[in-house]
């Protein structure tokens, strides 16, 4: 976080004085010096795992901008910031339950059979669909280009991380990519289509099902809802499988920490120690506890493999509860939609 209050610092002193490098919007001559030594060694690494040549990498790099609204807006992630009881309101909205049961509605055909190919269910993938790009209409204004540059060369805390997913996106290629890496858009963090995957998703587990020779999750939606379904799939998803259910904590409930979201006790122990569900759970099926600071007051949740496996898409469990209560509306109404 110093390193990024002191990177900020520099950015206004160059704002008030006019010394900017061209292309990078680097404060100083040295500076500047550096960002271009890391990038030629990124491009001769582009290029040694076989990918463009460095010089194509470098002139694509050239072309990119540093923005100090992405380096703003990944410093304050909505999850780290809100409550459950201010988080679920901004996506289970009776307008995006509507639109999400008549998404739905419109792809009922596709949506069943992926969901019958990788077992996952249609709702679910719609609910990603939904929480994530307001089913398509909001994929993201900023170039993924510059948001991985800026995150990998200006953004210390992550450099790391985004350096890869930056790599990973000049070696994704023709079938992944269907447009020019400088055209595509995103999230502030990169995230790319209507499911919001990284590069590296990209490159593991986005599908063709199309059968055009190119993966398109911006234009293609047996693409984008296959990618999403497979993602599941390959993290595991257990079709069929319960994903979480509210429990009744008792007034002597043994005080519980867990350490992350993967079933570490049985239900039948969840019941011992004071966490009774509200609704039937085979005894010996592995579970975890949440809980979350709801409307009126702490909300206790047993949670399984399934739940687990939404986080893996998005590790904050405000996300997946979103996801999942979102799904369970969606796949109400579409009960009562079918025709």
């Amino acid at each position: 976080m110093q390193a990024f209050l002191r990177a900020a610092c520099a950015h206004l002193l160059a704002v008030a004085t006019g010394v900017f490098v061209a292309g990078h919007g680097i404060a100083s001559a040295q500076d500047g010096s550096e960002v271009r030594a890391a990038e030629r060694a990124f491009a001769a690494e582009v290029a040694a795992a076989g990918g463009p040549s460095a010089q194509s990498v470098l002139a694509t790099l050239a072309g990119a901008k540093v923005q100090q609204s992405i380096l703003d807006a990944i410093a304050r992630p909505a999850e780290k910031t809100k409550p459950w009881k201010d988080y679920r309101p901004i996506f289970l909205t009776d307008k995006r339950i509507a639109d999400g049961v008549a998404f739905y509605a419109a792809n009922r055909d596709l949506l069943e059979r992926v969901g019958a190919e990788y077992g996952v269910p249609p709702a679910i993938i719609v609910a990603i669909i939904g929480v994530e790009t307001s089913y398509g209409r909001i994929t993201g204004k900023y170039r993924v280009l510059d948001a991985l540059a800026t995150l990998a060369f200006h953004y210390p805390p992550r450099a790391p991380f985004f350096r890869g997913e930056l790599k990973q996106l000049f070696l994704l290629g023709d079938v992944h990519l269907a447009y020019p890496i400088d055209e595509l858009r995103g999230s502030y963090a990169g995230a790319m289509g209507w499911g919001q995957f990284m590069p590296t998703s990209v490159a593991k587990w986005a599908r063709d099902e199309d059968g055009d020779g190119q993966i398109d999750l911006w234009n293609s939606l047996p693409d984008i809802t296959a990618s999403i379904a497979n993602y599941f799939a390959a993290h595991g998803w257990q079709s069929g499988a319960p994903v979480a259910v509210r429990a009744q904590a008792a007034a002597d409930a043994q005080a519980l920490d867990p350490q992350g979201f993967e079933p570490a006790w049985s239900v039948q122990q969840l019941e011992a120690w004071g966490y009774a569900p509200y609704e039937r759970v085979d005894a010996a099926t592995p579970a975890t506890l949440l809980k979350l600071d709801g409307e009126r007051g702490t909300e206790h949740w047993l949670t399984f493999k399934n739940f687990h496996v939404i986080t893996r898409y998005n590790r904050s469990p405000m996300y997946a509860m979103a996801v999942l209560q979102l799904a369970r509306a969606i796949a109400t109404g579409a009960v009562a939609a079918a025709p």
